[in-house]
């Protein structure tokens, strides 16, 4: 029972929630970045460069086995068919995306230190301007500090 109330509570803690939105937004941006990549850029990218499709660049290691029927430039189909090949144009598409994906965090880590260090920059220019309020002095108060000083004095 010890164990289930320790992992309640190891589940409550707010970091473990905010790990968990982290994780499942960041695979929502993935979709995304996948998404914008395959069907946006690397498009364009081989536009310019001649019609182009990366995903289709590969190197044949094997031989196609006797019974294939599909194309022998058919990335999917010769990858389905177990042929041994080495898919470059899709290591560049991925390359792509990591590339935006550091991007976008760059920019957006970049962002929040600016604010970050305009609010703290803020805080400090308050903190120098702010007046520290004048504490009035008693008499009283003064004489009773002096007893204290001489009541903790060693005794000789």
């Amino acid at each position: 029972m010890k164990l289930v109330d320790e992992f309640k509570k190891f589940i409550a803690r707010g970091n473990v929630l905010d790990l968990a939105v982290g994780v499942m937004i960041g695979a929502a941006f993935g979709k995304i970045v996948t998404s914008l990549t395959e069907n946006i850029i690397m498009p364009m990218i081989g536009w310019a460069f001649g019609s182009i499709d990366f995903s289709k660049y590969f190197i044949r290691l094997g031989e196609i086995p006797a019974d294939y029927n599909g194309s022998p430039t058919d990335y999917v189909a010769l990858k389905a068919a177990g042929v041994a090949m080495i898919g470059y144009g899709e290591f560049i598409t991925q390359i792509v995306n990591f590339l935006i994906i550091a991007m976008v965090l760059f920019m957006l880590v970049r962002s929040v230190n600016r604010i970050v260090d305009e609010l703290e920059e803020k805080k400090k220019k308050a903190d120098s301007t702010a007046e520290t309020p004048a504490v009035p002095t008693d008499p009283q108060l003064d004489t009773l500090r002096e007893i204290l000083v001489e009541l903790r004095k060693p005794k000789v």
